[in-house]
């Protein structure tokens, strides 16, 4: 990653702190990946040498750009869902300025409909940031869709614990499953399929 690629993450992340601020509504807030959590999504997915990524819930791009960029290192490519029209041309927007476009498929979409059309065994790594309530529906096709060894990047398992209580739980009775819990940022939950 380059001086102007990091450059420009630096002003995402700085202009999204500022946006959320101003705003008491979550909904209305980016929500932006912190810096630490989103360079060890990047270097996960390097050293996976992942090429199909999917991340579930774009924002204004801020983590697809890394994610995107890790595509690009491993000649593959992202498909990134988002429910929000105006969040998805923002992302779109910002993917451009990164010169990584064309390593990142944006689609407006539900994650679980993204999910359950996804093919077995297809992903080599997911990058889940989306509605935590809906975590424990997402896990069977969540599962499936992982290729084995495939990997699966939760954030914010450790500022918002509560919300994800059940979903822990049930990472922790599969045994197709290995988690380990990553305290950086707003908490990383890494799971890897097992062969």
């Amino acid at each position: 990653m380059g001086p102007e690629l990091e450059g420009l993450l630096d002003e995402l992340y700085r202009s999204g702190r500022e946006h959320d601020a101003g705003k008491e509504d979550r909904l209305q807030r980016l929500r932006n990946l912190e810096p630490e959590t989103a360079r060890l999504l990047a270097v996960l997915a390097r050293g996976l040498k992942a090429k199909q990524l999917l991340e579930l819930g774009t924002s204004n791009g801020y983590s697809s750009i890394w994610l995107a960029d890790a595509a690009r290192a491993n000649a593959g490519a992202l498909t990134s869902v988002e429910i929000e029209p105006a969040r998805l041309a923002e992302a779109d927007a910002n993917l451009r300025r990164a010169g990584l476009a064309a390593f990142a498929e944006l689609r407006l979409e539900d994650a679980r409909s993204a999910l359950a059309k996804s093919a077995d065994a297809f992903w080599d790594l997911i990058f889940l940031d989306a509605e935590r309530p809906e975590y424990v529906s997402y896990w069977p096709d969540l599962v499936r869709s992982l290729r084995a060894r495939g990997m699966l990047v939760v954030d914010n398992v450790v500022s918002h614990a509560d919300e994800v209580a059940q979903f822990r739980e049930l990472v922790a009775g599969d045994a197709s499953v290995m988690d380990v819990l990553v305290p950086i940022g707003a908490g990383a939950l890494v799971i890897i399929k097992q062969p």
